[in-house]
Formats: C-alpha cells, sequence, structure tokens
C-alpha cells in the first residue's frame, strides 16, 4: 500500500493547523520576552523555565527542571536551570529533540520602544530576544504541540528543552546536560536548535572560537626618565605590529569549504577586544586625580580567534606563541604570557545528514524554495551536542534575522515564526515517520 497520500494529508493538516495557531506562537513569544531573562548575570531562568515546563505539562508531556550545580555563573541568587520536557509516543522510533536556550543579553541602549514589552508593530514582534531566540523557542513548541494533536499516536518520542547560558558559552545549559547524557543516542536522535538565521537556510554547523588573553610586561619608572624602565605598552604595540604584518595577511590567504554566511567570515578572523595597559583610567572631571607619573609595567591584551573547520586549535595557538617567541628573540626586553580564556573547535555536520535532508525538504513545502544549507559565523550549542553528545545529528534552524541579534530595536517578523513552525513540525513528522 502506498503510503503517501496519507502522509501527505497529515503533512497537509499540520500546516494548516500551525497557520491556525499565529496567535498562539506569538503569545507564547510575548510572554517569553516579557520575562527578563538576562545573561549575565542569569536571571529569571526559573520562571522561563516553569513557563515553558507548566505548558507542556498539560500537554502530557514529563517534565524534568535540572539546575546546572557548579557550573560557571551558578550561585543561589542566579541559579543555573533548565527545563526538559519529553512525550513518548504510541510505538517505538527516533527521538526528535528541539533545543532553545532561553537568556538573552542586556538591552543596552538605543532601543526606541521598552525592551521587555513584546509590542507588535508592522507585522513584527519587537523586544530582546525576540529573534535571538524567544521567538524560535515559541515556533518550536507550538510546533511540537500542533504535532501531538494530529490525531493518531506518533512513533518515537518528542523532546523540548529551554536551556541557559548559551550567551555565555552554554556551560551551565547545553553542556552541562550534554555531559549527563541528556544529547545523546538512545535518548536523543536528532536535534533542531532553532536560531535565528533566516527561515530559508539550514545551518549545518559553525566556526571555532579561541579567545586568549596576551600579557606584555616592563618595568616600572619615573615618567620623567622612562630609559630607566622597560614600557610594557611599547612591548604590546609590537604585538600589535605583528598582527598586522603576519597574522591578518596570512588569515586572508586561508580558504574554506565550509559554507558560512555572510561571505566575510569565510576565513579566519581575528578581533581585538580590548588592550589595558599601565594604571587603571581615571574619570574625567574638574576634580578628577591626574595619574601618577609612571612607565607601564605590563599591558594586556583580549583576542578573538574563529577558526574554520580545515584547521587545527593546537597548531593555531602553536603559531601564536611562534609569533610571540620570534618578538621575544628579536626585541630586547620583551616578555610576554599566553592565557587561554575560552575555546571551542569548529563544529559541522555532514549535508546528508536525516535532520538536514528532512529540513530541507520541509522548507522546500513551506516555502516554495529551495533551503540554503549555510554555517554560522559565530557558535551556539551545537558545539555541546556535537563534542560532548557525540550526535552529529543536529542543526541550527529558525525564525529571524542573524544581524538583529544583540542589537537594539530587535524583532521577529511574525509570519518568519509561522512559516519556521511549520517547517520544523514537518521535519519532525518526516524524522519520526521515517523512522531514520
Amino acid at each position: 500500500m502506498d503510503k503517501r497520500p496519507a502522509q501527505g494529508a497529515l503533512e497537509d493538516a499540520l500546516v494548516a493547523g500551525i497557520a491556525a495557531r499565529e496567535g498562539e506562537i506569538v503569545e507564547l513569544a510575548q510572554a517569553l520576552i516579557r520575562i527578563p531573562s538576562v545573561n549575565p548575570p542569569g536571571e529569571h531562568y526559573r520562571d522561563c523555565a516553569e513557563l515553558i515546563g507548566e505548558r507542556l505539562r498539560r500537554r502530557g508531556f514529563e517534565i524534568a527542571y535540572e539546575r546546572a550545580l557548579g557550573a560557571p555563573g551558578d550561585s543561589d541568587r542566579y541559579p543555573r536551570w533548565n527545563v526538559i520536557a519529553r512525550r513518548e509516543g504510541g510505538r517505538p522510533g527516533p527521538c526528535v529533540h528541539f533545543n532553545g536556550h532561553i537568556d538573552v543579553v542586556i538591552a543596552g541602549a538605543g532601543w526606541t520602544r521598552d525592551p521587555f514589552a513584546a509590542s507588535i508593530e508592522d507585522g513584527r514582534l519587537w523586544g530582546r530576544g525576540a529573534s535571538d531566540m524567544k521567538g524560535g523557542l515559541a515556533a518550536a513548541i507550538v510546533a511540537v504541540e500542533a504535532l501531538c494533536d494530529l490525531g493518531g499516536p506518533l512513533p518515537g518520542a518528542l523532546e523540548v528543552s529551554g536551556t541557559g547560558d548559551e550567551e555565555s558559552g552554554g556551560f551551565g545549559g547545553v553542556a552541562w546536560l550534554a555531559e549527563r547524557g541528556w544529547f545523546s543516542r538512545p535518548r536523543v536522535d536528532h536535534v533542531i536548535i532553532p536560531e535565528p538565521l533566516n527561515v530559508d537556510r539550514v545551518c549545518i554547523g559553525h566556526r571555532g572560537v579561541w579567545w586568549g588573553e596576551i600579557e606584555t610586561r616592563g618595568r616600572i619608572a619615573h615618567g620623567s626618565m622612562p630609559f630607566l624602565g622597560d614600557s610594557a605598552i611599547r612591548h604590546m604595540a609590537a604585538v600589535l605590529a605583528a598582527f598586522e604584518s603576519q597574522v591578518y595577511p596570512a588569515l586572508e590567504r586561508a580558504p574554506t569549504a565550509m559554507p558560512v554566511e555572510p561571505p566575510g567570515a569565510r576565513t579566519p578572523t581575528l578581533n581585538i577586544n580590548s588592550v589595558h595597559g599601565g594604571q587603571p583610567d581615571v574619570e574625567p572631571g574638574a576634580n578628577a586625580a591626574l595619574p601618577s607619573a609612571l612607565v607601564a609595567d605590563s599591558c594586556r591584551l583580549v583576542f578573538d580567534r574563529r577558526l574554520l573547520i580545515e584547521e587545527d586549535l593546537d597548531e593555531v595557538k602553536a603559531s601564536m606563541r611562534a609569533m610571540l617567541d620570534g618578538l621575544a628573540q628579536s626585541r630586547p626586553g620583551f616578555a610576554y604570557a599566553l592565557r587561554d580564556l575560552f575555546e571551542v573547535r569548529p563544529s559541522m555536520t555532514e549535508r546528508d545528514r536525516p535532520v538536514v535532508r528532512a529540513t530541507s525538504a520541509a522548507v522546500r513545502r513551506v516555502l516554495g524554495r529551495e533551503a540554503a544549507i549555510i554555517c554560522s559565523p559565530g557558535t551556539y550549542d551545537q558545539k555541546h551536542i556535537d563534542r560532548i553528545g557525540a550526535l552529529r545529528d543536529c542543526i541550527a534552524y529558525g525564525p529571524g534575522i542573524l544581524d538583529l541579534a544583540h542589537q537594539p530595536d530587535e524583532y521577529v517578523e511574525i509570519a518568519d515564526m509561522t512559516g519556521s513552525a511549520q517547517v520544523m513540525a514537518l521535519a519532525a513528522l518526516a524524522l519520526l515517520t521515517d523512522g531514520s
């Protein structure tokens, strides 16, 4: 018997059902945005987790609240709460998991509307986290609810998680859970993360990152006699000159097979986050004290090096150290320390993975055009699902425009939330019923 007509009827019902629930998607996204779960410091995680958990509990999901005890940032004042909801199907099959982070960055300056009012205007939902990624999380939740309402029991299982700390590395969220088996087989088979990467793009991975600190050292002396000291700031200037003459030109010559968007990120990048040298800054003003006349004996530079899939992190580190060692040999008095602050290796799943194929087909069905297969210039929680959970069948797909993330007047198109919910629901249906 040909199952395609029956499957097609299910798909039609799913698409129509989600279109009728657009108001629910908007209302849920508004409720999430109105909880100011700002990280740092990590506020109101439990409130967000309970909003998700209690909603899905009423739909027959088993709910687990997990606090990431001992994770960076976790404290009794700012506990790192996560929620995982699971609903078993009527017979054995794979598990499709939708993961969204509940934390948002600070609102910052420059808003023309209340960042936590979740206002609606011109077909858009505005607010901090609307795009990154409470709009996507709301779309995923309603997509799962629509799947549950199809009628007959589906095989396998559906999971939804709301996790914290993605904006600060994910160590109190997905990483902590992955270390405890929440994102590994046999519990989970496929993961979709509704990050804001545009509604017609399927993201199969991201570049890596190495944050580090270089400290140059000098010798303190009176500012009127700098020849008796050794300026750490001048030594740091030599590091910056070496960046310009050696590092940046080499980065521009490194091509990649990663389909990173935007195209400018298809080479490795190095950003200088900050430089701090000498005495602490003084506040300007009529009564401000002048700094002392001293030669700087220390200067620190924090950098952000982004890596492509072709690069080896250990080799990148060795290259940086070799450059600094070269300065130590050629520049009298040059002494330095190189410290690791944070690192993530690049991650990219294969284009023929079931979750990639299913989501791409759903984009074609809902939007009427081929999905673009991309990689993200920055990292997101796929890094932990891949490296810790050893689960390759993971992508990012969701509504929202990446360029709006962390910006003032952040918004998400309401139509894109609805369309992405339809895509996610169709992808999950295919993964469950195909038994992939």
